[in-house]
């Protein structure tokens, strides 16, 4: 991110492989597992893609995938892209207790570490579901950012720790904490629109309407979001595969034509947001999102 940027675009890819179906799916069929396998077969199409553009990407990865296919991950790495956390093998923090939820993100970093030699500033959650302790725990472990919340669209913001939300009371907003939230969206996310699963997700939409789409939601963040960033999540077993990947590029190459748009490493533009945004005059000008404003009855 420069001052002169008018958008940002973070492109960023959940590396997930099997993961996503043992962890997530908890699937122990044999043809539902080998869809993660594509996702190998896909990476280096998608690296030679962003090279095309000279994008610098992040790529989410769990654990689980860094010691499956560890030759990809470096060649991700050595390519000059960023490598963040997403899980061991892509699981909920919202369905495991805190313990195994601390015992996931140690055994995530250690296996990114090994695999790449480098520990991870940033963390996305596997299918955008944390914890009440998952920011606590980013915090203790030295996260930069995160990018797994909703609270904006193009706008990076500081996170809250110890929210609650009763029932039959009030919402009640937690401190505001130096842990920036970089926002995505399931409608900025390939995984609903294009993959079919049986029962849960019927996908398979037109590629040329997954591109109508999300060219409508960046041309609007251009317009109206100065400074903003534009963040698409995809994973390559899914944007991977032909039509797909045909879309990809026509959009890379729409967004590169514009005038004032960059693109960034989600690591890179959260620092870059932290410098010119610190956290004592964000809670200052932002009481609606830092809960300033709320009624406590």
């Amino acid at each position: 991110m420069s001052n002169k940027a008018r958008l940002t675009c973070c492109i960023t890819f959940d590396f997930d492989a099997m993961s996503s179906w043992i962890g997530s799916a908890r699937s122990d069929n044999p043809s539902m597992i080998s869809r993660g396998q594509f996702g190998a077969v896909a990476v280096p199409r998608i690296l030679d893609l962003l090279e095309k553009y000279g994008i610098q990407a992040s790529f989410a990865v769990p654990g689980h995938t860094a010691y499956a296919y560890p030759n990809i991950v470096k060649r991700i790495a050595e390519a000059g892209h960023e490598i963040l956390h997403h899980g061991w093998v892509h699981e909920s923090p919202g369905r495991i207790d805190p313990d195994r939820e601390r015992d996931v993100l140690e055994r995530g970093i250690k296996a990114l570490e090994r695999v790449v030699g480098t520990r991870p500033v940033g963390w996305r959650s596997p299918s955008f579901e944390l914890s009440k302790v998952s920011i606590e725990l980013l915090m203790e472990y030295g996260f930069s950012y995160e990018s797994s919340c909703m609270g904006h669209d193009n706008y990076p913001y500081y996170l809250r720790r110890g929210d609650e939300w009763p029932r039959e009371g009030a919402y009640e907003f937690g401190e505001t904490i130096d842990l920036i939230e970089i926002p995505v969206s399931w409608a900025l996310d390939d995984f609903p629109y294009s993959d079919y699963v049986p029962g849960f997700n019927e996908g398979l939409r037109p590629a040329t309407q997954i591109e109508e789409l999300w060219r409508g939601d960046f041309d609007y963040a251009l317009a109206n979001a100065p400074g903003g960033v534009f963040t698409l999540t995809m994973h390559p077993q899914t944007s991977g595969r032909g039509n797909r990947m045909l879309m990809l590029d026509r959009l890379l190459g729409y967004f590169d034509s514009q005038p004032g748009v960059e693109f960034s490493s989600m690591a890179n533009y959260a620092n870059a947001w932290r410098q010119s945004h610190s956290l004592t005059d964000w809670v200052r000008e932002n009481p609606d999102l830092t809960g300033k404003n709320a009624i406590v009855p």
